[in-house]
């Protein structure tokens, strides 16, 4: 099996998929809003084979967020006068997928609902990191005593991207976090608008936790940070990579998900994750509040059970270019090679190993403070 094959495959579905939003909301067993692309249309269409689902798609994880807020407090029916155009309320789905950047707020806000997870198939399969993710206290909080708010069912990680022609004058390239601060890359270099991904790679820089609870125990790191911002000729976190494309920067650091599809269609652009270790990301199922079945019915049982089944993992980690959580506790000589050959999409065991997930930190106003102090100097 390879990418190709797959994508040939899939021709026929698309078209099932696309119209997956029109089918009765009566005949539904299951209702899915989902990340748009974040699942192949191939899996999206076998599922449908063995259960009616209702399939509908949000751009951004932001969006559907923001959904799970407005269900939280729906709005009034406004009479729409036996017009057939006018806007109905957005029906409260099943399932939602959310960024785990959002799921303290989430679970703080009281927007989702728990899920019993250990008993699915699959579960037992996920890493360690992963199911310590998605358990939470009351408070969003991680707890090793907590319930179980999402069923993580792709990730993706903090990669850095260069421009290989300009690289290839310089005689090396990017390996790790330590290199963007090179003096050759000084005003060449896009980052992340964010505190929390630009503040932790740098911690991993210093050999630190990204999730570092109390930065005056950092002395280097103030020092640090400024001597990277002199780096710097871009931040954004929507549009990173445009100056990478047109060659205003050399390099941008960003999220495998956005990148790899770049890396992918533009032989001058290359990527590595970092060998010291990087920051993780996960998207995520999660059921809200106001969800009108009950508890976690079959039917989400079933959807969780099919993504994690080994096979499906690999199709998803092939198609949607992040990998499924599955994979990382697979024997990867098994895996399709095109899995095996590609450490942006799978890095190595020692690499996630030194890798983490953004956390909820208690002294969140520090970050915001240093961020924005080494902001103001220009």
């Amino acid at each position: 099996m390879n990418r190709r094959t797959l994508l040939l495959a899939g021709g026929a579905l698309t078209l099932n998929y696309l119209l997956m939003g029109c089918q009765s909301r009566q005949e539904a067993a299951l209702r899915v809003r989902l990340l748009a692309n974040s699942l192949p249309p191939q899996i999206l269409g076998e599922f449908q084979h063995r259960l009616a689902v209702e399939f509908r798609a949000s751009d951004q994880l932001a969006d559907l967020f923001q959904l799970l807020k407005t269900w939280q407090t729906p709005t009034p029916e406004q009479p729409r006068f036996g017009l057939p155009n006018l806007a109905r309320p957005v029906a409260v789905a099943d399932l939602v997928t959310l960024g785990d950047f959002w799921l303290t707020a989430a679970v703080q806000q009281n927007l989702i609902r728990p899920l019993s997870l250990e008993s699915i198939a699959g579960w037992q399969q996920l890493p360690p990191a992963w199911q310590q993710l998605v358990r939470r206290d009351a408070q969003g909080l991680p707890s090793e005593t907590g319930q179980l708010w999402a069923a993580p069912y792709r990730w993706g990680s903090l990669v850095v991207a260069y421009n290989t022609e300009k690289f290839r004058q310089l005689g090396w390239t990017p390996t790790d976090w330590k290199d963007l601060w090179r003096p050759e890359l000084k005003g060449h270099l896009s980052l992340l608008d964010s505190a929390r991904s630009t503040i932790g790679l740098t911690l991993k820089q210093l050999g630190q936790s990204a999730n570092t609870g109390n930065l005056e125990t950092v002395a280097a790191l103030p020092e640090q940070l400024k001597s990277l911002h002199q780096q710097v000729k871009f931040y954004s976190s929507d549009a990173y990579l445009q100056p990478l494309l047109l060659g205003d920067s050399w390099v941008a650091v960003g999220w495998s998900t956005e990148v790899l599809p770049v890396v992918e269609r533009d032989r001058r652009i290359a990527a590595v994750v970092p060998a010291s270790g990087t920051i993780l990301t996960a998207d995520l199922w999660v059921q809200p509040t106001k969800a009108t079945q009950a508890n976690q019915p079959p039917p989400i049982q079933q959807w969780l059970e099919f993504c994690w089944q080994p096979q499906i993992a690999e199709q998803l980690s092939l198609l949607s270019l992040a990998a499924s959580p599955v994979l990382v506790t697979q024997n990867r000589t098994q895996l399709p090679t095109a899995i095996q050959q590609n450490p942006l999409l799978l890095p190595s065991n020692e690499v996630i190993e030194r890798s983490e997930f953004l956390l909820p930190v208690a002294n969140s106003d520090q970050y915001r403070h240093l961020w924005e102090t080494v902001r103001q100097m220009g």
